[in-house]
């Protein structure tokens, strides 16, 4: 590493998130395709389990909201969540990604949402991304899926 680089320029973790809505009868209603931020509190995690120090629980839980604020590497939560889910699936494949899903079933995370994150626990915890997105209206009987993938490079 030369003086010019950091560890941001070198080492970089970034997502890609997939969010279908459904309606009650499981017909895809919209989807939605965007990126995400690896907030400080989630670029610390990732430290943390690399140093094998007493990191909390591994991430395990995904949230959405309704806040439009601007993500910012600074931001620990949702600025308005709306639900949050146990992960279905939190898998790597063998490569430098890994891949979260999770589903927001009816009644769960209704209205006018427009963020979400990864989190390492069931309420609070520590922040792993957070993205947002225009409006997707989940009316109580919709569902969401949201896939997100994350790549370290």
């Amino acid at each position: 590493m030369n003086s010019n680089e950091t560890l941001e320029n070198i080492f970089k973790v970034t997502g890609q998130v997939n969010i279908k809505l459904y309606d009650a009868q499981g017909n895809l209603k919209d989807e939605r395709n965007t990126h995400n931020l690896v907030v400080t509190s989630g670029k610390q995690y990732i430290a943390g389990r690399m140093q094998g120090t007493s990191v909390p629980t591994v991430m395990g839980w995904m949230a959405i909201g309704t806040s439009t604020a601007t993500p910012a590497v600074a931001q620990a939560v949702l600025t308005t969540e709306a639900g949050r889910v146990a992960l279905a699936s939190f898998t790597s494949g063998g490569t430098a990604a890994v891949t979260a899903t999770a589903t927001f079933p009816a009644g769960t995370g209704t209205g006018a949402i427009t963020e979400a994150g990864i989190f390492n626990a069931v309420s609070a915890g520590t922040m792993l991304c957070r993205t947002t997105f225009p409006v997707v209206n989940k009316a109580a009987g919709d569902s969401i899926a949201i896939t997100w993938i994350i790549t370290v490079s």
